[in-house]
């Protein structure tokens, strides 16, 4: 049974990945809840964080030394006299540096009036009440001037930023004990065939073990998803039906296995009984050609939900979900999807392909202090996970591309 909206003809890598784009940027914004900071970390803002006052509310010494006028400076070594000492936390009111003197201060305390630049303690010799500075120095050095990082009121995180810790550190300096942020999608995860069986299960020689579910909800999860893994749907229409009923209830469905058109059309024909879209139906890809992307009604007030149909082995169904899956999550999460980087690395050993397709081999990358080498991981084919653990990355071959020698330059998709 095939449906009439179904695209026969793979697209390209490209073509695909602009498709998927286009429809998750078209998506609405997501509802909003109330989160505590300490719960915030990996979601995604639905609100601009403003600066409740000046960043740095002072002007803030950088280092540990001697608060000085540069203009004093202009030969050295020279002696100043010491007149105090300013710690951080410590307020600054009272002091006034003059001519010739220097006060000692830490990092983080505020500048006093009168000082424009500070010393580094590692260029000056203390004798008493005085110091001996041993270099000159511009004026504003190792000084952050007061609003430097930010104005009161001025825009410093926008809503759609995924909060890291970074961003965390953002929010708490304005004094944001809880955020509001975008409610985290429903992924509903379902692995279909009758050889497939729960991991507690002893498999038959013939069966295998249900991974599929369990790596995609780790990288829902990751991107900022709330997972559901459904049974394993048998070859059967009946149950087949509910289960796509049930996942087509949340935001997103990931079928794992059973919608390569043209060779298995169970999945197919129980998804057009719920007015299936096919935006796509194979991508020219190694591994994961056969991947499936449409919409269908969820429910029976029409709404519709996107879902993906991945090819059933492990390796290709964790390339496809980085590849295409993520940036109609991040969408569904509150954010714009990230754009795709390839970085260069050395290649270790060569690699043979054929053309007509854009291939993504597991790979380790490694190297240090700016000379990234990369080197494959003994892949064996798309149901070899092992392989998958050990690599960090996928080195990734054009379509024109027929081999790559030793200590070629070459493309990486980095694994997140």
């Amino acid at each position: 049974m095939t449906n009439p909206q179904t695209p026969s003809t793979p697209l390209s890598f490209s073509d695909a990945r602009h498709l998927v784009e286009r429809f998750a940027h078209a998506q609405p914004a997501p509802d909003m809840e109330q989160v505590p900071l300490i719960a915030v970390a990996g979601r995604v803002l639905a609100e601009d964080i403003l600066a409740d006052r000046d960043f740095p509310p002072f002007h803030r010494v950088a280092r540990d030394g001697f608060a000085v006028r540069a203009e004093d400076l202009r030969e050295v070594p020279t002696r100043l006299r010491i007149t105090g000492e300013i710690r951080a936390g410590q307020s600054a009111d009272g002091f006034l540096l003059g001519a010739h003197e220097a006060i000692e201060i830490m990092t983080g305390a505020p500048a006093p009036r009168g000082a424009d630049a500070v010393v580094m303690v590692e260029y000056t010799i203390r004798s008493g009440d005085t110091v001996e500075i041993q270099r000159s120095i511009l004026s504003g050095e190792n000084i952050v001037p007061a609003g430097a990082e930010g104005k009161t009121g001025e825009r410093l995180l926008r809503a759609g930023t995924r909060m890291d810790h970074a961003a965390i550190a953002v929010a708490a300096s304005a004094g944001h004990a809880r955020l509001a942020v975008y409610r985290r999608p429903k992924v509903f995860i379902l692995a279909t065939g009758d050889e497939i069986v729960d991991v507690s299960s002893t498999p038959l020689p013939h069966q295998l073990r249900n991974s599929n579910s369990y790596s995609l909800a780790a990288q829902v999860a990751s991107v900022g998803g709330d997972p559901v893994i459904l049974p394993v749907a048998p070859d059967e229409p009946v149950r087949l039906r509910e289960l796509i009923r049930q996942g087509l209830s949340g935001d997103l469905l990931l079928l794992s296995g059973g919608v390569s058109m043209g060779k298995y059309d169970l999945v197919e024909s129980v998804l057009s009984e719920f007015d299936a879209e096919f935006h796509f139906t194979g991508v020219k890809i190694q591994p994961g050609k056969p991947l499936v992307f449409g919409s269908a009604k969820g429910s029976a007030s029409g709404a519709r939900r996107f879902f993906f149909g991945l090819p059933g082995n492990p390796i290709s169904t964790m390339v496809t979900f980085d590849l295409f899956v993520r940036p109609m999550l991040e969408a569904l999460c509150g954010t714009l999807p990230r754009k795709l980087v390839f970085p260069l690395a050395r290649l270790q050993g060569t690699v043979r392909s054929k053309t007509g397709l854009t291939r993504f081999i597991p790979a380790i990358l490694g190297g240090e202090f700016g000379e990234p080498r990369v080197e494959l991981a003994g892949w064996k084919g798309s149901g070899d996970v092992a392989a998958s653990a050990r690599a960090n990355c996928y080195l990734v071959i054009g379509p024109e591309v027929t081999a790559f020698a030793d200590n070629d330059l070459v493309p990486v998709l980095l694994r997140t």
